[in-house]
């Protein structure tokens, strides 16, 4: 497969390729194109031939759904009913990093749905995305532009590392500005309940509904037999090619056991990366140190979060070791996405 790929500077000036890859979407194909949480592979989410292309294009488990993506808040032909839990969090956060469940209607099919009776939508804050939906007519069904289980992609050249002969158009933005992949919640249960974390945090919900809990199972390692209602919650997601091990505690004590394992594969000459916090870099003087930003800006770490692990790949180390963070605010996002990209592979200490 040939892919093209075109890079948006400006919307108005550039939208013939807007247009050209909305066709590709109209006639069943598959595009790549930015939003703010990551970029996103998307196809006609009503069109279960061009779905499936999703699914080989990424190498994604069936059992894994989709977010249909939209560019209005009329979802009447989409879904059976909006209650006012998810009327109300679309008025407050759409556009934005937010995925709400709600019950399908026949008319998006059982592949975008991975057979269940409920699928998740949102509506981006990305100008191209916006367009590239508008100009195709169609609702997108849209997971992350990368190869399954990998860092998902925040910058267009990620998109073609893992995806170009794979899919027939790549469009190019800016990087993503938040970083980590929407926050889900489910508005069929009583009381509303977070299925992932992500930009839009806990305490930002329940500033429209106070009922929102988090779903306890999601920091824990799922069982075989779960059958996701949400993206990325039964299987290895994120992973970069070497080994990330998760050291969470005190300060001093993180980076005290951090030193004792760096040398300790060091001396049996592995390669190793320590990702870790501005306020820490000082702190490692051997291995490859990358930074993911500043412990008072958990934003800033969630941005940069996917690309630093992309970056350890480049790197080729066989191990990294990654400080833990407070799971409070977005903080509750990093954990999430660092324990399955880890395999949950935690130290406490």
């Amino acid at each position: 497969m040939k892919t093209k790929v075109a890079i948006i500077n400006d919307v108005r000036d550039d939208i013939e390729y807007i247009k050209e890859a909305g066709s590709v979407i109209k006639e069943g194909g598959t595009v790549a194109f930015p939003t703010e949480t990551v970029y996103g592979l998307g196809a006609d989410a009503l069109n279960s031939e061009a779905v499936k292309k999703i699914f080989i294009a990424k190498g994604r488990p069936q059992d894994n759904p989709l977010i249909v993506h939209v560019s209005s808040k009329d979802l009447s032909y989409l879904v059976k009913d909006i209650p006012k839990v998810a009327e109300d969090l679309m008025n407050k956060f759409w556009p934005g990093p937010l995925t709400i469940i709600l019950d399908k209607k026949d008319i998006i099919p059982d592949e975008t749905s991975a057979g269940l009776s409920t699928i998740g939508i949102r509506m981006p804050n990305n100008e191209i995305a916006l367009k590239l939906i508008e100009l195709s007519g169609k609702p997108i069904a849209a997971p992350s532009a990368n190869i399954s289980g990998r860092p998902s992609p925040t910058e267009v050249e990620r998109c073609i590392e893992d995806l170009d002969g794979r899919v027939d158009y790549i469009l190019g933005g800016d990087r993503s500005d938040i970083g980590v992949e929407s926050t889900i919640v489910d508005c069929t249960v009583e009381p509303p309940m977070v299925l992932r974390p992500g930009g839009i945090t806990l305490e930002m919900l329940r500033e429209v509904d106070a009922r929102i809990e988090i779903d306890k199972a999601l920091m824990k390692k799922p069982t075989d037999d779960l059958k996701p209602k949400a993206p990325g919650m039964k299987y290895r997601h994120y992973a970069p090619k070497a080994s990330l091990k998760i050291i969470r505690g005190k300060n001093e004590k993180t980076i005290e056991i951090i030193s004792e394992m760096l040398e300790n594969y060091i001396d049996k000459n592995n390669k190793v990366a320590i990702l870790t916090t501005d306020e820490n870099l000082s702190r490692f003087n051997k291995g490859e140190i990358i930074s993911l930003g500043s412990e008072k800006e958990l934003s800033q770490i969630a941005q940069n979060l996917f690309e630093a692990l992309r970056k350890c790949d480049d790197l080729g180390v066989q191990y990294i070791l990654c400080q833990g963070f407070e799971e409070d605010g977005v903080g509750l996002a990093i954990m999430n996405r660092l324990n399955k990209a880890a395999g949950y592979d935690i130290i406490d200490v």
